[in-house]
């Protein structure tokens, strides 16, 4: 599906969006006003340049829209690899975008993402899940590691990795898998404008409140994540 066909399904009444190295940025018409429209498309792999550039999009908005709601569209293969981009610390820039999304957060400014596509490690992680709710297509691709590359790391066989995934969430891929975990609110079955602005909607009735862990033990994803979160913050109360 092309990025128009998305962006016409997602906002029929108006958009004025622009593509530069793939990064996307802009604004639409919903039925509930202008939202700024942001994110990557064709699988880009973010790099320094990249994060740079959605990190100063969300810091204009925040300076000459306040308020204004943020729709992320994601599609990333990940961050881009390659010494040069370690040298000029992607790591850095990254954090950099996800400090600046919650700063839009703390200023007021409700957010969602959609993954279209590809949803793959540090370029999900520093954009598409820092947004209050984030969803996902029902044949969107979402990891943050792939089970061969996961064995490398952690030393673990990779058959070893394909039975835990079997079984649990927090090793396999997928959207399911993190919408088991918390991590994605729900699969859209179709693009809609109007999931979309209910979505908006149920983030601004909830006032942000991040409710993942909790949907994670829910959803029997995750559960040990709640109870340790919360044994954390009492012990750090106490």
């Amino acid at each position: 599906m092309s990025l128009n066909d998305i962006l016409d399904s997602l906002f029929p009444a108006g958009h004025a969006v622009n593509v530069e190295n793939k990064v996307i940025s802009g604004e639409a018409t919903t039925a509930k006003g202008t939202v700024a429209v942001l994110g990557t498309t064709d699988a880009a792999a973010i790099d320094h340049a990249m994060a740079l550039a959605l990190s100063g999009f969300i810091l204009d908005t925040i300076e000459q829209h306040p308020g204004r709601p943020l729709v992320f569209l994601v599609d990333t293969s990940g961050q881009a690899l390659s010494r040069s981009q370690e040298l000029l610390c992607l790591n850095g820039s990254l954090a950099h975008l996800a400090s600046c999304v919650d700063l839009a957060r703390r200023q007021g400014h409700a957010s969602l993402s959609l993954v279209t596509a590809n949803a793959v490690s540090g370029g999900f992680l520093s954009f598409g899940l820092m947004a209050d709710r984030a969803y996902a297509l029902a044949d969107a691709q979402v990891r943050v590691m792939d089970l061969r590359a996961m064995a490398r790391v952690t030393k673990i066989a990779h058959e070893r990795l394909v039975e835990l995934a079997a079984t649990s969430p927090i090793f396999a891929p997928g959207a399911e898998s993190y919408v088991r975990m918390g991590a994605i609110e729900a699969i859209w079955p179709a693009l809609s404008a109007e999931r979309l602005v209910s979505a908006l909607e149920e983030v601004v009735i909830l006032d942000k409140q991040d409710i993942r862990q909790q949907l994670g033990l829910l959803r029997q994803g995750r559960l040990l994540a709640n109870d340790v979160v919360r044994a954390v913050l009492d012990a750090a109360a106490g």
